[in-house]
């Protein structure tokens, strides 16, 4: 044990969040021109909420032993389970598009369900590291994951919030299967789970959509498919050295959500192929390290929990910038690091604070 963070994943870290202060800032100034766009108040809650108190949270997660969240898991899961379902109290639960995703709290509005994937994952990783090898049986694995699992999705299909809950349920299965649970079992789980989808695909307008986007981009080119048309115009703009910074001509009038989903997009056009595989090199990098954690955490809990955010984090990256290029559906992710939202990035970095605390107390050899 070195009583020392990983310096190799924090340096990736900040320059994650650093690269991706800048990527947000251009991609924000294609605001300016659109009407009802207030671009003082994007960058406060960016730079206030996200980097700064993400900053100061990634610091304090940093230096709690990760096992002290193993006493509390059950409160912070419930917690943040009452706090997600608070979105439908009147006067506090903000609506916006058909969803209940957002609170108001004091004039700043904040996703809940963005502490629930904290939650979730550290109660998860309590449960899982406690069961031993019962998490192989039906009765004592599967039932019980199954059971924890669907009340958060429960809850987010309600607002409803699918995309959430297909990412917070992949990191579920990722640590099912780490704590030893059966293939046969993970295997029948996706299966449901696809049919699950199948379901709220033809009750859910919106979703039958993605997958017809999806699976021919050229199907509605002026609706459900013009934000995939948009980004590809963006990206193969970009060429090879890209256009610039700042110099993005999509993201002005063009290309939907310039500073959330689309936000690669926008990188891309300014800094072209070369730009790209450099931004997907470093998170490539930064998942091998997180992982390599997470195999010599000193115990399971530790590497659960690892396990759990870094798929987390890691899965919305790679489908969001998979969805940029036609290559995933979109699903109006943002990119981790980089996209709007301060509470996401807030949460990321609380999360990876944690990971790097997991990291003090690793066996030797990483």
């Amino acid at each position: 044990m070195n009583k020392n963070v990983d310096r190799t994943l924090l340096v990736i870290i900040i320059t994650l969040v650093t690269l991706g202060f800048f990527i947000f800032s251009s991609a924000s100034l294609g605001l300016l021109a659109r009407e009802g766009a207030h671009f003082s108040s994007v960058a406060f809650s960016q730079i206030v909420f996200g980097i700064i108190g993400g900053g100061i949270g990634m610091f304090l997660t940093s230096q709690i032993y990760y096992r002290n969240w193993r006493r509390f898991a059950f409160y912070i899961f419930l917690g943040t389970c009452l706090l997600t379902l608070a979105v439908f109290i009147p006067g506090i639960g903000f609506e916006h598009g058909g969803a209940h995703r957002w609170l108001i709290v004091a004039g700043f509005s904040f996703q809940p369900a963005e502490l629930l994937k904290i939650g979730y994952i550290i109660y998860m990783a309590t449960w899982l590291s406690g069961t031993q090898k019962q998490v192989a049986t039906f009765k004592n694995g599967v039932l019980p994951f199954l059971g924890i699992t669907m009340v958060v999705g429960i809850i987010l299909l309600l607002q409803p919030d699918t995309d959430t809950f297909l990412l917070m349920g992949t990191a579920g299965l990722a640590m099912f299967v780490t704590a030893g649970g059966r293939w046969r079992d993970v295997g029948l789980m996706m299966l449901s789970g696809v049919v699950l989808l199948a379901l709220l695909a033809f009750s859910r307008p919106y979703i039958m959509d993605r997958i017809t986007t999806f699976l021919d981009p050229t199907t509605d080119p002026q609706g459900s498919s013009y934000q995939i048309q948009q980004s590809l115009i963006s990206i193969g703009s970009g060429g090879f050295a890209g256009r610039g910074f700042g110099q993005s001509i999509q993201k002005f009038e063009y290309l939907p959500e310039p500073i959330g989903d689309s936000i690669f997009a926008v990188f891309s056009e300014e800094f072209g192929f070369i730009g790209s595989v450099f931004l997907i090199g470093l998170l490539s990098f930064f998942t091998f390290r997180g992982y390599k954690i997470a195999s010599h955490a000193s115990d399971l809990f530790g590497m659960l929990l690892v396990v759990g955010f870094m798929t987390l984090i890691v899965i919305q990256a790679f489908l969001n910038i998979g969805a940029m290029l036609s290559l995933a559906p979109l699903m109006g992710l943002p990119l981790p690091f980089v996209s709007h939202g301060g509470t996401a990035l807030l949460t990321t970095l609380i999360a990876v604070g944690i990971v790097l605390n997991v990291s003090k107390y690793q066996k030797k050899g990483l």
